[in-house]
């Protein structure tokens, strides 16, 4: 059976009754400490989601579409690593704690590797690109599998759940206002050469030149992620927890089994393959369409870039009114929807020339599309406990471990195919990497990755995210059953 681990809520002083069922209130240093975890995965492994590609096409010479196939590969190796690292967690028990203590175990190789696949001292070489990106996928799946185990063992109140993903998402896209700095701060230490038009000194990123300045931007990030996971270490405490008896019968079989019998999950996996995939794509090609279509320079990049993290300061702490007024689907369906007009409207902004050149205007547009999407994407975290209690509902174990290597599976399959779909377009449509100006097919391609095709993919996700039907209410009933209470 699950067990509570303590008759007190740890740093609120509670009593047992405030927690005695799983329904823990948690303190604003709890849900800040666990959640510095959030911002420790995104300040490595978004960076590398965003900027690898460019990085390998520009920086370490290596062909789009061998990278896109690479990308694929790389997911297939962690369909068949992330079920054994889900069942591995789940029959765990470390000295200090089921889900915690893979934070220490695996932040240090994390770091290690995210840092080594951005180092050019092979470059150009296949092998080398391969060993270290296959390398940093998998300590990523040691630390974002019983990370997210360790949010769904931290309390069963969904309000506590949705104030805790409200604060997951507020910390992951400081990681991404940080991280869409990163020609910035790759410019602080690349190489400078003369403007031919104005004559100035200026920074280049996006040649081979400035490899050492990316290797040094990538240790930053990696090393300031390794210190934030030792504070959700030191911060997070685990509570509803599978005892020995249960977690010694778990198998990597469980994880599909689960698939099978949890039509939530599935619903939500479906989610995360498509949510993940657009995110990706537009990540991917943002950096493409402000080089290549506008012209930009670092600091208009940028500029563009934390357009697409700052609403999520703006919206998600409203996030839990939003919610309880409209509802989960009424929330998808209303911000998917700003999404998809919003990157419709850049199309056809970027695509008119009189409108093109108006920076200021795009901008805005760029926010709005960024609400939508930085919404509707980030309470999707939210609905994982739900899946979890669903599951120990349904069979009588509280299996965190396995449901989460199925969520990372399903995230990692949509940043594949938002890894591989950009490499490929980009191949189609002729980019030439290096070049200072890309053929007008090329740049209509670029074009297609940043509205287009994402917008198709949210039409999907709207009706996909409808089939959802875990409600507050029947996720108050679930809950009731489950504990007695």
């Amino acid at each position: 059976m699950t067990r509570f681990n303590d008759a007190t809520t740890p740093h609120t002083g509670q009593t047992a009754g405030d927690g005695r069922h799983g329904y823990y209130k948690l303190s604003w240093g709890e849900r800040i400490g666990f959640n510095s975890g959030e911002l420790a995965q995104n300040l490595i492994y978004q960076t590398v989601s965003i900027w690898l590609l460019f990085y390998y096409n520009n920086v370490f010479g290596l062909d789009a579409g061998v990278v896109a196939v690479m990308f694929l590969v790389v997911r297939i190796i962690d369909v068949l690593w992330d079920p054994m690292v889900g069942a591995f967690v789940d029959k765990s028990h470390l000295p200090w704690g089921k889900y915690r203590s893979w934070l220490l175990i695996g932040g240090l190789p994390l770091a290690a590797f995210a840092m080594l696949c951005f180092w050019n001292g092979f470059s150009g070489s296949l092998l080398y690109a391969y060993v270290t990106y296959v390398g940093m996928s998998m300590c990523f799946t040691l630390i974002n599998v019983p990370y997210g185990a360790l949010s769904a063992s931290l309390t069963r109140d969904t309000n506590e759940i949705t104030i805790l993903t409200s604060v997951r998402m507020l910390m992951a896209n400081t990681a991404g206002l940080i991280i869409k700095t990163l020609p910035l701060v790759v410019a602080l230490f690349a190489p400078k050469v003369v403007n031919e038009q104005t004559g100035e000194m200026e920074a280049v990123y996006n040649t081979p030149e400035a490899g050492g300045a990316w290797f040094i931007t990538m240790s930053i990030f990696a090393l300031t992620g390794l210190v934030l996971l030792f504070v959700t270490f030191l911060s997070s405490k685990e509570r509803i927890v599978m005892d020995k008896s249960e977690s010694a019968n778990v198998k990597v079989s469980d994880l599909w089994m689960e698939l099978v019998r949890n039509r939530p999950l599935r619903v939500l996996a479906l989610f995360f393959v498509i949510a993940f995939t657009t995110m990706s794509i537009s990540n991917a090609a943002d950096s493409y369409f402000m080089t290549y279509n506008m012209g930009a320079t670092p600091m208009m990049t940028t500029t563009f870039m934390w357009l697409g993290t700052i609403p999520a300061f703006i919206f998600l702490p409203m996030v839990p009114a939003i919610k309880r007024r409209i509802g989960k689907n009424g929330m998808f369906r209303l911000f998917l929807g700003i999404a998809i007009v919003a990157m419709l409207v850049m199309y056809l902004f970027v695509s008119l020339p009189s409108l093109k050149s108006c920076f200021p205007l795009l901008c805005v547009v760029q926010f709005v599309k960024s609400t939508g999407v930085l919404v509707a994407t980030g309470y999707m975290w939210a609905l994982t406990p739900e899946v979890v209690t669903y599951s120990e509902y349904a069979s009588g174990r509280r299996v965190a471990g396995i449901v989460n290597a199925l969520i990372c599976i399903f995230m990692k399959a949509g940043m594949a195919l938002g890894g591989v779909i950009p490499g490929l377009v980009l191949a189609w449509v002729g980019f030439k990497a290096g070049a200072s100006a890309q053929t007008p097919l090329a740049e209509q391609g670029i074009l297609w990755l940043v509205t287009l095709i994402p917008a198709a993919l949210f039409v999907i996700a709207i009706f996909v995210i409808g089939k959802y039907e875990l409600s507050d209410e029947k996720m108050d009933e679930i809950n009731a059953a489950i504990t007695g209470k």
